[in-house]
């Protein structure tokens, strides 16, 4: 299974259970399993045997086809995924107090290499569409870029994040009266040599 379905259907368990109004002790003595794992499992922290994720499932009183609708790998090019400052999760892990974590995108790329830069962009800084043989994260750390691409463009503010394939034509452009600056992280696949 991939990362990202992998954190769906932990955050699905977590959910159901939650609506449910079961305890994380509840579940796992009606899943027969030790509440550590269910923990685990929801944290995104271990992978479930098949077997103990149906038994888990069925703990919650949830029919397998509707648990699992709507739970997929996304494949192909497709638009830029924009997410913003407001819409990143908030979760817990374990009992930890004074940690905040917020999960800002969970992508699975396989076989990729990851190039780590910040990019700062003066105002009127210009360049044509390019494009990179990779995914690209962009994370807004300060100002206002709008990111330009052949079917239109996103205005993006600090702590709006965005993942496009950069094989797709595009330029960033600074949209403020100062300099922008974003983290920007590029996913290089790797090719099997022949």
């Amino acid at each position: 299974m991939e990362d990202d379905i992998l954190i769906q259907i932990s955050n699905r368990i977590k959910e159901r259970r939650r609506e449910k109004n079961i305890t994380v002790q509840d579940l796992a003595t009606k899943a027969n399993v030790s509440k550590g794992l269910i923990s685990q499992i929801e944290n995104s922290r271990t992978i479930p045997s098949l077997i103990v994720l149906i038994d888990i499932i069925k703990a919650l009183d949830i029919d397998l086809n509707i648990f699992f609708k709507d739970i997929r790998h996304k494949e192909g090019r497709q638009a830029p995924i924009i997410k913003r400052k407001s819409e990143y999760e908030h979760f817990e892990k374990e009992d930890a107090h004074g940690f905040h974590y917020q999960r800002i995108f969970t992508q699975s790329i396989k076989n990729s290499t990851v190039d780590m830069v910040i990019l700062e962009l003066e105002p009127g800084a210009h360049r044509p569409m390019v494009q990179t043989d990779a995914y690209e994260y962009k994370y807004i750390l300060s100002g206002t870029v709008e990111y330009q691409f052949e079917d239109g463009s996103y205005t993006l503010r600090q702590g709006d994040s965005m993942l496009f394939d950069g094989r797709l034509a595009h330029t960033p452009k600074n949209a403020g009266k100062g300099t922008a600056s974003m983290l920007v992280l590029y996913f290089f696949e790797e090719h099997p040599s022949t």
